[in-house]
Protein backbone atom coordinates (compact mmCIF):
# COMPACT_ATOMS: atom_id res chain seq x y z
CA UNK A 1 0.00 0.00 0.00
CA UNK A 2 1.79 3.21 -1.12
CA UNK A 3 1.66 5.41 1.97
CA UNK A 4 2.34 9.12 1.58
CA UNK A 5 2.75 11.97 4.05
CA UNK A 6 2.21 15.48 2.71
CA UNK A 7 2.00 18.95 4.18
CA UNK A 8 -1.43 20.12 5.30
CA UNK A 9 -2.44 23.52 6.67
CA UNK A 10 -2.28 22.23 10.26
CA UNK A 11 0.59 19.75 10.05
CA UNK A 12 1.31 16.54 8.21
CA UNK A 13 -1.49 14.57 6.55
CA UNK A 14 -1.38 10.81 6.00
CA UNK A 15 -2.62 9.36 2.73
CA UNK A 16 -2.58 6.47 0.28
CA UNK A 17 -1.59 7.33 -3.28
CA UNK A 18 -1.89 5.07 -6.32
CA UNK A 19 -0.39 6.63 -9.44
CA UNK A 20 -0.78 5.42 -13.00
CA UNK A 21 2.24 4.87 -15.26
CA UNK A 22 0.58 7.17 -17.80
CA UNK A 23 1.85 10.74 -17.18
CA UNK A 24 -1.37 12.43 -18.29
CA UNK A 25 -3.78 10.11 -16.46
CA UNK A 26 -6.83 11.76 -14.88
CA UNK A 27 -6.62 12.39 -11.12
CA UNK A 28 -9.11 11.90 -8.28
CA UNK A 29 -9.11 12.65 -4.57
CA UNK A 30 -11.47 10.62 -2.33
CA UNK A 31 -12.78 12.08 0.95
CA UNK A 32 -13.84 10.09 4.02
CA UNK A 33 -16.83 10.33 6.41
CA UNK A 34 -17.06 12.27 9.65
CA UNK A 35 -13.90 12.04 11.78
CA UNK A 36 -15.86 12.14 15.05
CA UNK A 37 -18.01 9.16 14.07
CA UNK A 38 -15.21 6.79 13.15
CA UNK A 39 -14.64 8.05 9.60
CA UNK A 40 -11.19 7.32 8.15
CA UNK A 41 -9.64 6.88 4.71
CA UNK A 42 -9.98 3.10 5.24
CA UNK A 43 -13.77 3.29 5.46
CA UNK A 44 -15.10 0.57 3.15
CA UNK A 45 -16.97 2.93 0.80
CA UNK A 46 -13.94 5.23 0.51
CA UNK A 47 -11.54 2.32 -0.01
CA UNK A 48 -13.77 0.85 -2.73
CA UNK A 49 -14.25 4.21 -4.45
CA UNK A 50 -10.48 4.68 -4.44
CA UNK A 51 -9.93 1.39 -6.23
CA UNK A 52 -12.85 1.96 -8.61
CA UNK A 53 -11.20 5.19 -9.80
CA UNK A 54 -7.83 3.47 -10.06
CA UNK A 55 -9.34 0.70 -12.19
CA UNK A 56 -10.69 3.39 -14.52
CA UNK A 57 -7.17 4.71 -15.09
CA UNK A 58 -7.03 7.50 -12.50
CA UNK A 59 -4.09 8.38 -10.29
CA UNK A 60 -5.92 8.39 -6.94
CA UNK A 61 -5.28 9.86 -3.50
CA UNK A 62 -7.27 9.24 -0.34
CA UNK A 63 -6.14 10.63 3.00
CA UNK A 64 -7.05 11.10 6.64
CA UNK A 65 -8.41 14.48 7.65
CA UNK A 66 -6.60 16.30 10.49
CA UNK A 67 -6.62 14.41 13.78
CA UNK A 68 -7.42 11.05 12.15
CA UNK A 69 -4.84 8.22 12.09
CA UNK A 70 -1.39 9.72 11.67
CA UNK A 71 -2.66 13.08 10.37
CA UNK A 72 -1.76 15.94 12.67
CA UNK A 73 -4.14 18.56 14.08
CA UNK A 74 -7.66 18.16 15.42
CA UNK A 75 -11.22 18.19 14.13
CA UNK A 76 -12.26 21.66 12.93
CA UNK A 77 -16.02 21.57 12.19
CA UNK A 78 -15.45 21.11 8.45
CA UNK A 79 -13.54 24.38 7.97
CA UNK A 80 -10.09 22.91 8.49
CA UNK A 81 -11.12 19.71 6.73
CA UNK A 82 -11.93 21.72 3.59
CA UNK A 83 -8.43 23.21 3.78
CA UNK A 84 -7.03 19.69 4.17
CA UNK A 85 -8.89 18.59 1.03
CA UNK A 86 -7.49 21.59 -0.89
CA UNK A 87 -3.96 20.68 0.29
CA UNK A 88 -4.52 17.07 -0.84
CA UNK A 89 -5.60 18.26 -4.27
CA UNK A 90 -2.56 20.56 -4.48
CA UNK A 91 -0.31 17.61 -3.62
CA UNK A 92 -2.01 15.37 -6.19
CA UNK A 93 -1.77 18.02 -8.90
CA UNK A 94 1.90 18.64 -8.14
CA UNK A 95 2.56 14.95 -8.84
CA UNK A 96 0.45 14.93 -12.02
CA UNK A 97 1.05 18.19 -13.83
CA UNK A 98 -0.04 16.88 -17.24
CA UNK A 99 -3.46 15.69 -16.09
CA UNK A 100 -6.45 17.22 -17.91
CA UNK A 101 -9.22 15.67 -15.81
CA UNK A 102 -9.55 16.28 -12.07
CA UNK A 103 -12.31 14.64 -10.02
CA UNK A 104 -13.38 14.73 -6.39
CA UNK A 105 -15.34 11.93 -4.73
CA UNK A 106 -16.67 11.94 -1.20
CA UNK A 107 -18.80 9.79 1.07
CA UNK A 108 -21.20 11.27 3.65
CA UNK A 109 -19.34 14.11 5.46
CA UNK A 110 -16.68 13.73 2.74
CA UNK A 111 -19.36 14.43 0.10
CA UNK A 112 -20.16 17.75 1.82
CA UNK A 113 -16.46 18.69 1.91
CA UNK A 114 -16.05 17.57 -1.70
CA UNK A 115 -18.89 19.79 -2.92
CA UNK A 116 -17.31 22.76 -1.13
CA UNK A 117 -13.96 21.99 -2.73
CA UNK A 118 -15.76 22.02 -6.08
CA UNK A 119 -16.79 25.63 -5.45
CA UNK A 120 -13.22 26.66 -4.63
CA UNK A 121 -11.47 24.91 -7.49
CA UNK A 122 -12.62 25.58 -11.07
CA UNK A 123 -10.07 22.99 -12.24
CA UNK A 124 -12.32 20.16 -10.91
CA UNK A 125 -14.10 18.68 -13.92
CA UNK A 126 -16.46 16.24 -12.21
CA UNK A 127 -17.64 14.91 -8.86
CA UNK A 128 -19.16 11.88 -7.21
CA UNK A 129 -21.17 12.48 -4.03
CA UNK A 130 -22.10 9.29 -2.19
CA UNK A 131 -24.87 9.64 0.42
CA UNK A 132 -24.49 13.42 0.91
CA UNK A 133 -26.03 14.33 4.31
CA UNK A 134 -28.27 17.12 3.02
CA UNK A 135 -30.31 16.92 6.25
CA UNK A 136 -27.28 17.71 8.45
CA UNK A 137 -25.33 20.27 6.40
CA UNK A 138 -26.17 23.33 4.37
CA UNK A 139 -25.50 22.75 0.66
CA UNK A 140 -26.88 26.13 -0.45
CA UNK A 141 -23.34 27.28 -1.33
CA UNK A 142 -23.82 25.33 -4.59
CA UNK A 143 -25.20 28.38 -6.35
CA UNK A 144 -24.33 27.83 -9.05
CA UNK A 145 -22.81 24.36 -8.99
CA UNK A 146 -19.70 24.69 -11.19
CA UNK A 147 -19.43 21.16 -12.61
CA UNK A 148 -21.61 18.20 -13.54
CA UNK A 149 -21.56 15.16 -11.31
CA UNK A 150 -23.18 12.07 -9.85
CA UNK A 151 -25.14 11.97 -6.58
CA UNK A 152 -25.83 8.43 -5.39
CA UNK A 153 -27.59 7.22 -2.25
CA UNK A 154 -29.58 4.35 -0.77
CA UNK A 155 -33.38 4.38 -0.47
CA UNK A 156 -33.18 2.99 3.11
CA UNK A 157 -30.61 5.53 4.35
CA UNK A 158 -31.60 6.78 7.82
CA UNK A 159 -28.51 8.94 8.36
CA UNK A 160 -28.97 10.99 5.17
CA UNK A 161 -32.67 10.45 4.34
CA UNK A 162 -33.47 10.07 0.60
CA UNK A 163 -36.04 12.90 0.66
CA UNK A 164 -33.37 15.42 1.70
CA UNK A 165 -30.99 14.19 -1.00
CA UNK A 166 -33.84 14.42 -3.55
CA UNK A 167 -34.52 18.03 -2.47
CA UNK A 168 -30.83 18.87 -2.95
CA UNK A 169 -30.86 17.27 -6.40
CA UNK A 170 -34.01 19.14 -7.46
CA UNK A 171 -32.43 22.46 -6.47
CA UNK A 172 -29.31 21.64 -8.50
CA UNK A 173 -31.42 20.51 -11.47
CA UNK A 174 -32.74 24.04 -11.84
CA UNK A 175 -29.27 25.35 -12.65
CA UNK A 176 -28.27 25.78 -16.26
CA UNK A 177 -25.09 24.53 -17.90
CA UNK A 178 -24.51 21.51 -15.68
CA UNK A 179 -26.08 18.07 -15.45
CA UNK A 180 -26.63 16.36 -12.13
CA UNK A 181 -27.16 12.61 -12.43
CA UNK A 182 -29.02 11.13 -9.46
CA UNK A 183 -29.07 7.39 -8.78
CA UNK A 184 -30.71 5.58 -5.88
CA UNK A 185 -29.67 2.10 -4.77
CA UNK A 186 -32.93 0.34 -3.83
CA UNK A 187 -32.94 -0.93 -0.23
CA UNK A 188 -29.44 0.24 0.70
CA UNK A 189 -28.61 1.87 4.02
CA UNK A 190 -26.09 4.68 4.47
CA UNK A 191 -23.07 2.35 4.35
CA UNK A 192 -24.07 0.06 1.43
CA UNK A 193 -23.46 -2.74 3.91
CA UNK A 194 -24.36 -5.74 1.73
CA UNK A 195 -21.55 -6.05 -0.80
CA UNK A 196 -23.46 -8.02 -3.45
CA UNK A 197 -26.79 -6.25 -3.10
CA UNK A 198 -25.67 -2.65 -2.53
CA UNK A 199 -21.93 -1.90 -2.55
CA UNK A 200 -21.09 -3.49 -5.90
CA UNK A 201 -24.11 -1.99 -7.74
CA UNK A 202 -23.21 1.45 -6.32
CA UNK A 203 -19.61 1.09 -7.55
CA UNK A 204 -20.80 -0.09 -10.98
CA UNK A 205 -22.99 3.02 -11.31
CA UNK A 206 -19.99 5.19 -10.38
CA UNK A 207 -17.74 3.47 -12.93
CA UNK A 208 -20.33 3.69 -15.70
CA UNK A 209 -20.96 7.36 -15.03
CA UNK A 210 -17.31 8.42 -14.72
CA UNK A 211 -16.19 6.36 -17.74
CA UNK A 212 -18.88 8.00 -19.86
CA UNK A 213 -17.91 11.47 -18.69
CA UNK A 214 -14.25 10.89 -19.53
CA UNK A 215 -15.19 10.38 -23.19
CA UNK A 216 -17.20 13.62 -23.32
CA UNK A 217 -15.73 17.07 -23.78
CA UNK A 218 -18.38 18.87 -21.69
CA UNK A 219 -18.00 19.82 -18.04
Amino acid sequence: MPEVIFAGPDGRLEGRYHPQPNRDAPIAVVLHPHPQFGGTMNNKVVYNLHYAFHQMGFSVLRFNFRGVGRSQGEYDQGIGELSDAAAALDYLQSMNQNSRHCWVAGFSFGAWIGMQLLMRRPDITGFVSVAPPANLYDFSFLAPCPASGLIINGTADRIAPPKDVANLVSKLHEQKGITITHTEIEGSDHFFRDEEAYMNPMLEHVKTYVSRRLTEATR
